[in-house]
Protein backbone atom coordinates (compact mmCIF):
# COMPACT_ATOMS: atom_id res chain seq x y z
CA UNK A 1 0.00 0.00 0.00
CA UNK A 2 1.20 3.52 -0.44
CA UNK A 3 -0.15 5.59 2.05
CA UNK A 4 -0.36 8.57 -0.11
CA UNK A 5 -2.31 7.23 -2.84
CA UNK A 6 -6.25 8.02 -2.69
CA UNK A 7 -7.46 4.79 -3.84
CA UNK A 8 -4.80 2.94 -1.11
CA UNK A 9 -6.97 4.37 1.52
CA UNK A 10 -10.23 3.26 0.01
CA UNK A 11 -8.77 -0.16 -0.22
CA UNK A 12 -7.65 0.05 3.37
CA UNK A 13 -10.86 1.34 4.58
CA UNK A 14 -10.00 4.73 5.28
CA UNK A 15 -11.64 6.75 2.92
CA UNK A 16 -15.08 5.13 1.97
CA UNK A 17 -16.07 4.02 -0.99
CA UNK A 18 -19.82 2.95 -3.15
CA UNK A 19 -18.45 -0.65 -3.40
CA UNK A 20 -19.86 -2.33 -6.77
CA UNK A 21 -17.20 -6.19 -6.29
CA UNK A 22 -14.77 -7.09 -3.90
CA UNK A 23 -12.30 -10.06 -4.00
CA UNK A 24 -8.73 -10.61 -2.15
CA UNK A 25 -7.14 -8.67 -5.29
CA UNK A 26 -9.71 -6.54 -6.53
CA UNK A 27 -12.16 -3.67 -6.10
CA UNK A 28 -15.02 -1.85 -7.90
CA UNK A 29 -16.46 1.11 -6.73
CA UNK A 30 -18.21 4.19 -7.76
CA UNK A 31 -16.38 7.33 -9.04
CA UNK A 32 -16.95 10.26 -7.16
CA UNK A 33 -17.17 12.66 -10.22
CA UNK A 34 -19.02 10.18 -12.51
CA UNK A 35 -19.03 11.21 -16.09
CA UNK A 36 -22.38 9.87 -16.62
CA UNK A 37 -23.97 8.09 -13.48
CA UNK A 38 -22.92 4.54 -13.17
CA UNK A 39 -19.28 5.42 -14.01
CA UNK A 40 -17.15 3.19 -11.78
CA UNK A 41 -13.73 2.23 -11.19
CA UNK A 42 -12.12 -1.43 -11.23
CA UNK A 43 -8.72 -1.54 -9.25
CA UNK A 44 -6.29 -3.75 -8.33
CA UNK A 45 -5.84 -3.36 -4.23
CA UNK A 46 -1.98 -3.70 -4.61
CA UNK A 47 -0.34 -0.11 -5.30
CA UNK A 48 0.68 -0.84 -9.06
CA UNK A 49 1.52 2.13 -11.40
CA UNK A 50 1.33 2.08 -15.02
CA UNK A 51 -0.05 -1.13 -16.75
CA UNK A 52 3.30 -1.61 -18.00
CA UNK A 53 4.38 -2.73 -14.13
CA UNK A 54 1.16 -4.93 -13.52
CA UNK A 55 1.65 -9.11 -12.85
CA UNK A 56 0.32 -10.04 -16.35
CA UNK A 57 -2.19 -12.81 -14.10
CA UNK A 58 -3.84 -9.64 -12.32
CA UNK A 59 -3.78 -7.36 -14.97
CA UNK A 60 -5.95 -10.44 -17.12
CA UNK A 61 -8.34 -10.65 -13.92
CA UNK A 62 -8.75 -7.04 -13.91
CA UNK A 63 -9.64 -6.70 -17.37
CA UNK A 64 -12.11 -9.77 -17.55
CA UNK A 65 -13.13 -7.62 -14.24
CA UNK A 66 -13.91 -4.39 -16.10
CA UNK A 67 -15.83 -6.99 -19.01
CA UNK A 68 -18.29 -8.28 -16.13
CA UNK A 69 -18.95 -5.06 -14.77
CA UNK A 70 -19.68 -3.52 -18.28
CA UNK A 71 -21.72 -6.46 -18.84
CA UNK A 72 -23.83 -5.37 -15.25
CA UNK A 73 -24.01 -2.10 -16.42
CA UNK A 74 -25.52 -2.90 -19.50
CA UNK A 75 -28.12 -5.14 -17.73
CA UNK A 76 -28.39 -3.30 -14.31
CA UNK A 77 -28.60 0.08 -15.57
CA UNK A 78 -30.30 -1.00 -19.51
CA UNK A 79 -27.04 1.11 -20.55
CA UNK A 80 -27.16 1.55 -24.79
CA UNK A 81 -23.27 1.01 -24.66
CA UNK A 82 -19.78 1.12 -22.70
CA UNK A 83 -16.94 3.14 -22.32
CA UNK A 84 -14.01 1.57 -20.80
CA UNK A 85 -10.91 3.85 -20.23
CA UNK A 86 -7.70 3.62 -18.56
CA UNK A 87 -4.51 6.13 -18.57
CA UNK A 88 -1.12 6.21 -17.57
CA UNK A 89 0.47 9.25 -16.59
CA UNK A 90 -0.61 12.62 -15.71
CA UNK A 91 0.33 13.69 -19.81
CA UNK A 92 -2.74 11.31 -20.53
CA UNK A 93 -4.92 12.51 -18.10
CA UNK A 94 -4.40 10.04 -14.91
CA UNK A 95 -4.73 11.65 -11.88
CA UNK A 96 -4.68 9.03 -9.12
CA UNK A 97 -1.49 7.30 -9.87
CA UNK A 98 -2.77 3.98 -8.80
CA UNK A 99 -3.73 2.09 -11.86
CA UNK A 100 -7.54 1.67 -12.65
CA UNK A 101 -9.74 1.43 -15.24
CA UNK A 102 -13.34 3.58 -15.68
CA UNK A 103 -16.20 1.71 -17.36
CA UNK A 104 -18.75 3.98 -18.03
CA UNK A 105 -22.18 3.46 -19.09
CA UNK A 106 -22.98 4.84 -22.20
CA UNK A 107 -27.17 6.27 -23.00
CA UNK A 108 -28.22 7.46 -25.91
CA UNK A 109 -29.01 11.49 -24.81
CA UNK A 110 -26.61 11.37 -22.42
CA UNK A 111 -25.44 14.31 -23.78
CA UNK A 112 -21.80 13.43 -23.53
CA UNK A 113 -19.28 13.27 -26.00
CA UNK A 114 -15.98 11.52 -26.49
CA UNK A 115 -15.54 12.51 -30.09
CA UNK A 116 -11.82 13.85 -30.84
CA UNK A 117 -10.53 15.93 -33.36
CA UNK A 118 -8.17 12.65 -35.73
CA UNK A 119 -4.59 13.17 -36.90
CA UNK A 120 -3.15 11.97 -39.91
CA UNK A 121 0.64 10.77 -40.89
CA UNK A 122 1.89 12.91 -43.84
CA UNK A 123 2.46 9.64 -45.69
CA UNK A 124 2.43 5.75 -45.12
CA UNK A 125 5.92 5.62 -45.07
CA UNK A 126 5.49 7.70 -41.76
CA UNK A 127 2.69 5.60 -40.12
CA UNK A 128 5.08 2.68 -41.34
CA UNK A 129 7.95 4.20 -39.41
CA UNK A 130 6.15 4.63 -36.31
CA UNK A 131 4.92 1.11 -36.24
CA UNK A 132 8.57 -0.10 -37.01
CA UNK A 133 9.32 2.20 -33.48
CA UNK A 134 6.30 0.52 -31.51
CA UNK A 135 7.50 -3.11 -32.72
CA UNK A 136 10.99 -2.45 -31.92
CA UNK A 137 9.72 -1.96 -28.04
CA UNK A 138 7.73 -5.04 -27.83
CA UNK A 139 9.49 -7.66 -25.58
CA UNK A 140 11.14 -10.62 -27.86
CA UNK A 141 8.94 -13.04 -25.88
CA UNK A 142 5.32 -12.18 -27.23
Amino acid sequence: MNSECVFCKIVEGALPCAKVYEDEDILAFMDIGPIIKGHTLVIPKQHVDPITEVPDELLGRLILMVRKIAGAQLKGLEADGINVTQANGTVAGQVVPHLHFHVIPRFTNDQHSWNWKAGSYETAEEMNSVAAAIRSGLPMEI
